[in-house]
């Protein structure tokens, strides 16, 4: 059984739901943020936008070293800059996924800060994680389009707000 395949369609799925999500971001609340130890909707907003591209990163690289390559986040302003933001790292991410062969997903891929490694995985992990990180900060981003009373959309099926419950 291939494996890219299976990749490839869940992550035309993901994204189909997390276009929606990113969609619902008002332009005016970047900058809120729930609690104070919790990113703005702005910096977790980037955040998911950016990790398709991890896809890419994770076939043409061996590691990322957070000690030697600093994070910096595209900037972001609005919902139409965060979308144009997405639609880049997914089409990225997908080409290269798409361009990969069988063999090209066997290989490790290191994730450290300096001597601490957080992660040792294949590259083939490392896409099943970047897609679970996706769903996971989607939900977070859920919460707080849900405490803004911003009417949240379905991500398996229809949500609360799609069917009046």
């Amino acid at each position: 059984m291939d494996i890219i395949p299976m990749l490839l369609k869940e992550m035309r799925q993901e994204a189909e739901t997390t276009r929606k999500m990113l969609s619902r971001v008002p332009n005016d609340k970047y900058d809120w943020q729930p609690h104070e130890r919790s990113m703005t909707i702005r910096q977790l907003a980037t955040h998911i936008a950016e990790i398709p591209d991890w896809v890419a990163m994770g076939l043409t690289t061996d590691e990322l070293d957070f000690a030697a390559n600093a994070y910096n986040p595209t900037p972001v302003d609005n919902t139409e800059e965060l979308l144009q933001l997405f639609e880049k790292s997914y089409a990225n991410g997908y080409a290269h996924l798409e361009k990969a062969t069988e063999p090209d997903l066997l290989p490790t891929w290191t994730m450290r800060n300096g001597d601490q490694v957080y992660m040792v995985l294949t590259k083939a992990e490392l896409i099943r994680v970047s897609f679970c990180q996706i769903v996971h900060h989607r939900a977070q981003l859920g919460v707080f389009l849900r405490l803004l009373d911003i009417p949240i959309p379905g991500s398996y099926g229809p949500s609360a707000d799609e069917t009046g419950f």
